[in-house]
């Protein structure tokens, strides 16, 4: 997309998009790329409503040069969200348009100064307007969604929400740019993938955003990455409501290590026992050969979570124990979980996994299974009921 995009009349997508980076934040994988959303609003006061990522500044600035016109200046940077793949083309834009002045908050100007040397924002307060002619600015403050800067700048006369990294999915935008242009299939897993690994955490406070919006007419949902919201901006607020209070869909994932074949012999047992349950939505990762970023995706999604490793140096699996402690970090709860696991001279895995399922307050499901060296035909039918009993718990839970 070479030109910017009108959303509505004097109001335009000016983002790019990025298919180059492979890992974004150096962790988590993009195989379809993701974009980065930037608005220009064109009034009496141009506006223009965060930047991109550094890398991508050339074909931006091209976009704005259009827009705007071989003279006119922009007048505002709102920054929405400070984080470098929204600000890293900051200190060239003011280079640019050396009279441009910033907004945001407090902690906006506070970071501001560390990260670029910028000594002086336009400051707002919670709930404080900006008038541009005939459009008007409102600024919501929503701390740690999912830095403590984070806001929401809310545009009055089309109900436009631009709402920095809320409501934000991974993906490149391929051709179109609204939820009505574009096949919502292929983009809400990599949303969901986005709210899983970036912003779940915070879910709390997640809430206490979307409270915050109650009494506000949205009509168009404009966050800084993935598709803008205006046939139906209420479905991807409703998305976000509903996974960051935890709640899952029915489905079993089983993550499992195995180092030789013992413990992967268990895991399709386990697998077998969930499918003669009747549950047909299975989801299996082997954690040696599947990304962390897409377990944590299916484990925020569905209700039930097997977890099953060998023991490794009289402890986890170090795959396995890398997963566990980002789901703990990630905070995720409100699962139903079920362990089992093989040793050999020296056990551990199986009480390390039954401490993570009750540090993390899960429900357990039993049996525990725990096999040396191999597991017997006994305990591979465990594994099976195993499979079965939380196949009953989803089923159950999903009544």
């Amino acid at each position: 997309m070479q030109n910017g995009k009108p959303i509505v009349k004097d109001v335009y997508w000016v983002g790019v998009n990025d298919r180059r980076t492979a890992l974004f934040e150096g962790i988590w994988p993009i195989p379809l790329g993701v974009s980065y959303n930037s608005y220009l609003i064109v009034d009496e006061k141009t506006v223009l409503i965060d930047t991109v990522k550094d890398l991508s500044v050339n074909g931006y600035l091209n976009k704005l040069k259009q827009m705007l016109g071989p003279d006119r200046q922009i007048d505002y940077l709102v920054i929405n969200h400070l984080e470098p793949d929204h600000s890293g083309a900051l200190p060239i834009i003011k280079r640019v348009f050396p009279n441009i002045r910033i907004v945001g908050n407090r902690k906006t100007a506070e970071f501001l100064k560390d990260l670029y040397g910028v000594p002086d924002i336009h400051l707002v307060q919670d709930g404080e307007e900006l008038r541009l002619g005939r459009r008007t600015l409102q600024f919501f403050l929503t701390p740690m969604v999912h830095w403590p800067e984070t806001m929401m700048t809310y545009e009055t006369t089309d109900g436009i929400l631009f709402a920095g990294d809320a409501f934000g999915g991974f993906g490149a935008l391929e051709g179109g740019i609204f939820d009505d242009e574009v096949d919502l299939d292929y983009y809400e897993n990599e949303i969901l993938r986005y709210f899983s690994n970036i912003v779940g955490k915070y879910s709390p406070m997640v809430q206490k955003a979307i409270q915050k919006l109650s009494d506000v007419d949205v009509k168009i949902v404009a966050s800084t990455h993935g598709p803008i919201w205006r046939t139906d901006p209420g479905h991807i607020i409703r998305l976000y409501d509903r996974w960051s209070r935890h709640e899952a869909e029915p489905g079993v994932v089983v993550v499992f290590g195995s180092m030789y074949g013992a413990t992967e012999k268990m895991a399709e047992a386990v697998e077998r026992g969930v499918a003669d349950g009747g549950v047909k939505t299975i989801r299996a990762h082997n954690i040696s050969t599947s990304h962390v970023s897409y377990v944590i995706r299916d484990a925020w999604r569905y209700q039930g979570l097997i977890l099953g490793s060998p023991t490794y140096d009289t402890g986890l699996f170090p795959p396995m124990e890398s997963l566990l402690r980002l789901l703990c970090s990630k905070k995720l709860s409100n699962r139903s979980a079920g362990v089992f696991g093989s040793y050999g001279w020296s056990g551990g895995a199986v009480k390390a996994l039954k401490q993570f399922v009750e540090d993390g307050k899960l429900g357990l499901v039993e049996p525990v299974v725990e096999a040396r060296f191999a597991a017997t035909s006994e305990q591979l039918e465990r594994c099976r009921a195993l499979g079965r009993a939380m196949a009953e718990r989803v089923r159950r839970d999903e009544r």
